[in-house]
């Protein structure tokens, strides 16, 4: 049954705005003060209209708006509803680890959900990037993250078939699989962007298409200076906060003479 808060005294929306973000910020102040709980379903389409006075229309439109940003979902025969809160975990971009490892220092139990792993003829951009002969061929694996039930990412790395000629015989982290050859990249570059996620991404994170995500590209190297892995992972943006810490660079000096 809808939340007792639906039901409950006069409404007053929120000022300013087309009408229906004045009733989308009406619902999502209502989530934020606890008035609605996570799992909490809607009232139907007609009785949220007229229980606020707007149209059907105006409804419709704040709920989808609401669905896409991942606030409300739609279950097919059931309705609408409250979304569970995920917890948010922060990772920090000064330290090279992998995913389980960064997990685990938080305390949190994490799992992965094979998606790919195998040979594979390599693309003209990983031939030029991981730096392989010709005929060579390039190792994949694909792997959904998550912790409990609730997916955090998807990661897809490849690296050289030298260095790794066996994909299934990873367990639960390539960097400590790395280890036992002494190819555990000691440096990395990440690039980081915003993105919309497309239907088959969102599908696996469990978002609604286009919610907001993160892509980001990782070339890890060798104390060689040769790369050996490279990682496209989309990461959810409601789950994920990078965090850097930043130093003052060095001053100019002052004062100084010229010669």
């Amino acid at each position: 049954m809808p939340n007792s808060f639906f039901a409950d005294g006069p409404v007053v929306l929120p000022t300013g705005g087309p009408l229906y973000l004045q009733l989308k910020r009406w619902i999502e102040d209502a989530i934020h003060s606890g008035a609605v709980n996570p799992g909490d379903a809607l009232p139907s389409e007609r009785d949220l209209a007229t229980k606020v006075d707007v149209s059907r229309v105006t409804v419709r439109k704040a709920v989808l708006q609401l669905v896409k940003d991942g606030v409300l979902v739609q279950r097919h025969g059931s309705g609408t509803f409250v979304a569970p809160q995920t917890q948010r975990v922060e990772q920090s971009l000064s330290n090279l680890t992998s995913f389980t490892e960064d997990m685990a220092r938080r305390g949190m139990a994490v799992r992965a959900e094979w998606l790919d792993r195998g040979l594979y003829v390599p693309s003209p951009e990983e031939t030029v990037i991981l730096g392989l002969t010709s005929g060579e061929q390039v190792a994949r694996i694909a792997r959904l993250r998550l912790t409990g039930d609730t997916p955090l990412a998807i990661e897809r790395a490849s690296l050289s078939s030298r260095t790794l000629p066996d994909p299934a015989g990873i367990a639960d982290s390539l960097y400590k699989h790395l280890d036992k050859t002494a190819s555990r990249p000691v440096r990395a570059i990440q690039r980081i962007r915003a993105a919309n996620l497309n239907e088959e991404d969102a599908a696996l994170l469990q978002v609604p298409a286009g919610s907001a995500g993160l892509n980001i590209e990782r070339t890890s190297y060798l104390a060689s200076g040769r790369v050996i892995e490279f990682t496209r992972s989309i990461y959810r943006g409601d789950t994920y906060d990078f965090v850097a810490e930043l130093r003052l660079g060095d001053s100019p000096a002052t004062g100084a003479s010229k010669p």
